[in-house]
């Protein structure tokens, strides 16, 4: 259910959204969703209560975040006339296109075949990096505010607080990052944010207890989850053509 609202809904981007925008709109899309988070992780501090039996009650939490979302799709269906905004990107872009010839899309095969050896092992790496990180990243999110109350046996609001600080660090990350991008490139910030988020997360198992000290350790996991995040939709866009970005 989660793929039917979401993949469509970041798709729609790059068919709405002229070729030199594309960037800053993955880059909305991103802060977009970490707002989403942060409202999440708001409201599960706010709303959780418990059951008679002791047990969390999560049902405030539930239609909080599922309110957001049907009023997310009726701005969007309101709000966003897709095939006007999409015809008139296509005559944008083939206007760029026949002013630059020689970043428009060579001819009708836009397979991975078409790539060079060196450009699909470089395709193949970057995939799979993001796969990891992603993996790694969204075990260790997803499972804390259980391992909290598991292990700390500690407050779920003081773990939501620890998320938020992780997302907030990464927003205000962006703009710093972008810059600090493009002075030392990509992959060098993607590495050191690798580092950061490992060498973060390697720390946060250290504790015994809850610890303010955690809310320091997840700005450094927000602060290296930009580093990672940003860089790497530019990267995997930059070995396509023009006319299978959407694709890639």
């Amino acid at each position: 259910a989660m793929g039917t609202y979401r993949s469509p809904a970041v798709a729609l981007m790059p068919d709405v959204t002229v070729k030199p925008l594309r960037s800053k709109g993955n880059a909305i899309i991103n802060l977009m969703g970490a707002l989403g988070g942060v409202f999440t992780l708001a409201v599960t501090g706010m709303l959780m209560g418990t059951q008679a039996d002791g047990r969390p009650d999560y049902q405030p939490l539930f239609i909080a975040v599922s309110a957001l979302m049907v009023v997310a799709v009726l701005i969007l269906l309101f709000f966003v006339k897709e095939n006007k905004l999409a015809a008139e990107a296509a005559r944008i872009n083939e206007e760029l296109d026949a002013a630059n010839p020689e970043q428009a899309a060579s001819g009708d095969d836009h397979s991975m075949g078409s790539l060079s050896p060196e450009m699909r092992r470089s395709l193949m790496l970057i995939l799979a990096s993001v796969f990891f990180w992603f993996m790694g990243y969204n075990a260790v999110t997803t499972s804390f505010t259980k391992y909290v109350s598991v292990r700390w046996n500690y407050d779920l609001a003081a773990a939501s607080r620890c998320l938020m600080v992780g997302t907030v660090a990464a927003v205000l990350s962006y703009l710093p990052v972008g810059m600090l991008s493009s002075r030392f490139g990509r992959k060098c910030i993607i590495q050191i944010g690798v580092i950061v988020l490992a060498l973060a997360f390697a720390a946060a198992a250290c504790f015994a207890n809850f610890s303010v000290a955690m809310y320091g350790v997840f700005a450094l996991v927000g602060m290296a989850w930009a580093m990672i995040n940003v860089n790497s939709y530019p990267m995997v866009v930059e070995i396509s053509k023009s006319g299978d970005v959407g694709k890639y």
